[in-house]
Formats: C-alpha cells, structure tokens, sequence
C-alpha cells in the first residue's frame, strides 16, 4: 500500500506541464498577419513607388499609393492586421505623411520579433528594450534634426515637394508644393502660431481642365450654380450678403395632415396669402440693404420655391441655394458675418461683405467665387482640377498630405533629411548602443536597429536598384560621419541628400517610429484571442 501511495506524493511536488503551443501559434499567426499588410504597401513606397488599383464592391475605382488610403479600403479581417490599419491611420492623423513608412517598419519589426521569440525569448522581455529604442531613437533624430522658420519659404516647398514626389501627381509638385504652403500658412492663427486647423483650408474638387489648372483662391468658391429661375441677377459687385438658415416658401403644419378645399374663393385667398407671406419676407430681407443670399438647404420643406425665386429676381437679390448644412461655420467665419435663423432676426449687422460674386462657367458646369471680402477671416480654398474624377480624387488626397507636411513643421519647426538617411543613421547608433547594453537588452535593439534598413532597402528596391549594395555603401557613408548621405532614386545613386532638397519634418519621424514600436508591443504581448459571438 505505502509502495502505491509513495509516486502519488513525489508527483504532486513535481511542476505540472502546461501547454504553451496555442500561445505561440496565436502569436506567430498575428505577426504574419500583421507582415502580410506590411507587404502589400512596401511596393507603394517612395518615389519610384508602384500605385495599387483598388476595386471596391460597389465597383467604384481608385488609383493611389497614399498609404492610408490602401489600408482603408482594404478589407482586413484578421484583429492584428486591422490594428496595422489603424496604425496607419493614426500617423496620417498625427503626421499626415509617412502612412506607408509607419507600416513598413511595424512589418520589418514583427520579422525581427518572430526571430527573437524563435530562439525562446519571453515576449515581455522583448517588448521592453523596444520601447527603450524608440526613445533612443527619437533623441537621436532630433539631433540630427535642422531647424526651419516659418519666414523661410523655400524650406517648406522643399519639404511639401519631397512628400509629393511619391504620389501619382509628382509632375505637378512645382505647382501644388507652393500652394500647400501659402495655403497653410494664410490660415495660421496669430495668437495660436503652433496650431493649424486643416479645417480651414477648403478644398473644391471640380472635373474638367488638368491639375495645372488647380488654384488658391482668396475667398469662397461653390461648386453649385446661381439660381436662374425668373431671370435673376449672375454677377454682383459691392455684394452684402446673408447667409440664411430658414426657408423663403409657405409654411406648412407641423403635423401630417391634408387641408380640403371646397371652392375657388378659398383657393385665390391660399394663394393671395402665400404671395404675401413671401412677399412681406423679401421686403425684410431688402429693407436690410442684402443682395446676395445664400441659403442653407432644408429637409422639411423646399428652402425657395418658384415664387419667392421670381420675388427675389424681382428684387435683383443674387441666390445660391442647397448650401450644405456642414459648410455653414467655414462659410460665415470666412464672410465674418453671422448665419441668419429667423426672418425676425434679419439685420444689417449679420451682414457679410465682398467686392464681387461671380458666377463662371468651368468644365461641363458653372461655380461661384466670392472675392475680395471685407475683414475676411483665417480660412482659404483650393479649387482642385483634373481630368477625370481618379486624377482629381488623387490630387485631392495628395494636397491633403502636403498640407499635413506643413502643418507638421509649423506644429514642430524642424526639418530632417529624407531617402533613406534618418533610418541607416538610427541603426547605426542604435547597433553601437546595443554593444554597451547587457544581456537580453542588447540583442532585441540590435534586431530593432536591423529593422529599421527596411526603409532603404525597399527603397532601392522600389527604384530597380541592387538593395544589397545601395545599403552596404550607405553603412559606410554613415560610418564615415555622413549622416546626411541617402538614396538619390533619380541618380541611382548615395548622394548628400540635404543638398538635393529631400526633406521632410522631423515629425513625420518620430511620429512613425514611436506609433509602429507601439503597435508591435502590443500585438507582441497578445497571447490569446476570444471570439465573442
């Protein structure tokens, strides 16, 4: 009996099996997954980058290599990639540029981070030295970092230049760079010169012309027509106009319900008060000296009819209707004038005031410009141009991020070398860091620091250059205290790459870097994944 009883006592103090295999096959299917995404867009990036066709189920086409715009409309079902399209987001939130960067790096870091966890190291072990890298790796980009006044123009169409060159519309950056920084920088706030609200900054797509066409325009432009009916007036100079938010047309009941009318006495006095109504609103509207209205569109009932549209003609008031309910603040901070909600209200000091509105006919269809408004505030338009509506979504896409570029160096006055430069000098460093830290501390920054040769690599790649050379000779240029030295993709070769105008903020760096080391922690220290049904 004792000889039973002895094994059973001697097992339970020895250490129970627990199974690790779901955690590290959890593990490993999230960071392949997450590589994939990575490996879709490492085609798309820099300038000699390759564009994707994305079809969408609703048959609509795009042609882009914006980064985030891929991820976007990609329909990603796997947790961990969907976190990588998040992160792209992010840093097109943050930064505005550098979504395709960002991805890229998280992908060669989750390749560096299999290898580790391969040779039996805890994922908490990795993750920390990590997050000591990035820092690392963010000081060593600011001192790099070249600072840049606002006053200095031509750095900030060099950077907005750098961040075009890698999109579809490259040939047209000598044009759309300018714009980008004389439209930012018209709309930075005097009291608040760190912030820029993009918001301030709209852009007008209309079909017809070439992207050459594309202009910045001092005050507003709708892409709508005047309205015609009953002959009223196109063209108004010395304009004051009102923007209104309730309808020129007969009320109606609140309530769901039909009025029956017996005889044509009643119907002539229906009409007579109509006519009234409209009538005595236009006379208000007049007596204010108003004569150009623009008028929110309505949901419940038509904001004009025909008749006030005749009233209004006869009164030579300018009309554009169906203005949309969300332009209405960029509308009346632009005019400086205040939205009109009620007849009662109407006065002369809700009043906007410009030099000429003016309806031109463009393309296939017609647009209003108000210029030369009176204390106009911090805002600005951009009417974008194109030939066919992927060119001209594209265009849009890339001014976007060109204004996002000079935001990012209004927000953070620091300019940082591009192609490839900022990357290979981190690993440098980060690698000869690595050497003075111990243990397992120094192994994963080395991996980190291999991670980040990613960038050139693809870059050189991308560019139809032999990768493996273009990235030795760039180690020696650097480990010769050329920190500037990067791929030149139009020369095909290691050049100065400050002196050849390839810049971009410092920003879009640290950004990318601090936002993918992020990410990759994350998905590292993911161990398992419930389905809730």
């Amino acid at each position: 009996m004792s000889a039973i009883a002895a094994p059973q006592h001697r097992s339970s103090k020895t250490e129970s099996y627990v199974d690790n295999k779901r955690k590290e096959d959890i593990r490993h299917a999230n960071i392949v997954a997450a590589r994939s995404v990575a490996n879709a867009v490492r085609t798309s990036l820099g300038p000699k980058g390759m564009d994707k066709m994305i079809s969408t189920s609703s048959d609509e086409v795009i042609i882009t290599n914006d980064g985030a715009t891929i991820l976007n409309k990609m329909q990603v079902l796997q947790p961990a990639a969907k976190m990588l399209v998040e992160l792209s987001k992010s840093q097109d939130s943050a930064a505005g540029d550098g979504s395709t960067t960002v991805v890229v790096i998280a992908g060669a870091l989750h390749e560096q981070c299999l290898l580790l966890l391969s040779h039996g190291i805890h994922p908490t072990v990795v993750s920390e030295p990590l997050h000591k890298a990035a820092v690392k790796a963010v000081d060593v980009l600011t001192a790099m970092a070249v600072p840049v006044e606002l006053s200095d123009r031509d750095s900030l169409v060099k950077s907005a230049s750098t961040s075009l060159n890698s999109k579809v519309v490259s040939q047209y950056s000598t044009l759309l760079a300018p714009l980008a920084v004389d439209a930012v920088l018209s709309v930075v706030d005097a009291p608040k010169p760190d912030m820029v609200d993009l918001r301030d900054v709209k852009i007008v797509k209309k079909l017809g012309g070439t992207v050459d066409d594309t202009e910045l325009v001092k005050g507003l432009v709708f892409d709508k027509k005047v309205s015609h009916a009953a002959g009223g007036p196109t063209r108004m100079e010395n304009a004051k106009i009102a923007v209104i938010q309730f309808q020129i047309s007969p009320p109606k009941t609140d309530i769901e319900q039909s009025i029956v009318v017996s005889d044509y006495s009643q119907m002539d006095r229906i009409l007579k008060e109509e006519r009234s109504y409209i009538l005595s609103m236009i006379k208000k509207i007049k007596a204010t000296g108003c004569n150009v209205l623009l008028i929110q569109k309505s949901i419940l009932r038509d904001a004009v009819t025909d008749l006030s549209l005749h009233y209004l003609a006869k009164a030579k008031i300018l009309v554009i209707k169906d203005v949309e309910r969300d332009e209405i603040e960029f509308i009346t901070k632009t005019l400086n004038c205040l939205p009109i909600a009620n007849i009662e209200h109407f006065r002369t000091e809700k009043l906007g005031y410009a030099d000429l509105v003016e309806e031109f006919s463009l393309g296939d269809g017609k647009i209003v410009k108000i210029t030369g408004i009176k204390e106009m505030g911090k805002t600005t338009t951009v009417l974008v141009r194109g030939s066919n509506q992927l060119v001209l979504d594209e265009a849009e896409r890339s001014l976007h991020d060109a204004l996002c570029v000079v935001r990012c160096l209004v927000a953070k006055r620091f300019l940082i070398a591009g192609g490839g430069a900022p990357e290979i000098e981190l690993s440098r460093q980060l690698g000869a860091w690595a050497k003075v830290l111990h243990g397992m501390e120094g192994y994963c920054v080395r991996a980190f620091a291999e991670a980040l040769e990613v960038i050139p690599y693809t870059l050189a790649e991308n560019a139809g250059l032999n990768p493996i050379a273009i990235v030795t000779e760039l180690r020696n240029r650097h480990a010769q205290g050329e920190i500037n030295a990067g791929i030149n993709v139009r020369k095909g070769q290691i050049t100065n790459i400050l002196e050849e105008n390839v810049v971009q903020p410092l920003l879009v760096s640290t950004s990318a870097i601090t936002l993918a080391t992020e990410c990759v922690r994350m998905i590292l220290k993911i161990d398992d994944i419930v389905t809730v049904r």
